[in-house]
């Protein structure tokens, strides 16, 4: 397997991310880049294509490709992730800090989010997610007792999601997602590094197992200046 393309990739990535290349400039050409590596065109294509599908790079036919603002991390709305999952994805430091672990009975609220009745506890996790030494994501949720009887801190500070299907060998269905965009809360000013920010992205989310339980409701609370979500779409062409 030919994995020039892939070194390639990875070496502009890390140009780009030390500031090599600035947002906004253009890349060398194909030919430059082909002298520079010595490499086929073919190999730098792949490699541009990469950039490209993984937001680094923006083409433009006819003018060439023109660095994005890469400082965000991807963070995917459609996908069910955990946070260890992404971690070793953006190839980032990354640590999970258990604020908060408790069962209780439900309030009102949560028990209208999670379709309980007072006598079904819940287990309530909050967890500060930190990226670079800074703590730029808040997840407060609130799992259905009735499926996860136990939990530990050891377990949510590595992947809750592991736990309950690899341990409680529950299948993790599908989720449904609400983004929103929020004054800061007491809790946010309290466990987050907001470095003067006043507003945050909610991912409200609620999950559900394979046979259609509601599992989980929870909402991750993010720094704005440090992600963006992302989704990929395609048009559907119109027979009109």
């Amino acid at each position: 397997m030919n994995a020039k393309y892939i070194s390639i990739y990875h070496k502009l990535i890390e140009q780009i991310e030390k500031g090599i290349y600035s947002v906004g400039s253009k890349i060398p050409s194909e030919k430059c880049l082909m002298e520079q590596f010595d490499v086929s065109r073919d190999t730098i294509r792949k490699s541009l294509q990469m950039l490209e599908q993984n937001g680094y790079i923006n083409k433009v036919k006819g003018k060439g490709s023109f660095i994005l603002d890469t400082a965000k991390f991807n963070f995917p709305v459609t996908g069910l992730i955990s946070f260890k999952e992404l971690s070793a994805q953006i190839g980032r430091t990354a640590e999970t800090i258990v604020e908060k672990l408790e069962l209780k009975k439900p309030s009102k609220f949560i028990k209208e989010q999670l379709l309980i009745d007072d006598e079904t506890s819940i287990w309530k996790v909050i967890r500060s997610r930190k990226i670079d030494g800074k703590k730029i994501i808040l997840d407060k949720e609130y799992y259905n007792g009735k499926y996860v009887e136990k939990l530990s801190r050891e377990i949510c500070e590595g992947s809750i999601f592991d736990y309950i299907e690899n341990t409680l060998s529950l299948n993790i269905g599908f989720a449904k997602k609400e983004i929103v965009v929020q004054t800061c809360n007491e809790d946010d000013r309290k466990y987050l590094d907001l470095d003067g920010y006043d507003m945050v992205v909610v991912v409200n989310t609620f999950v559900y197992l394979d046979d259609g339980s509601l599992l989980q409701y929870g909402q991750s609370r993010h720094r704005p200046d440090k992600f963006k979500f992302v989704d990929f779409a395609r048009r559907i062409q119109q027979n009109i």
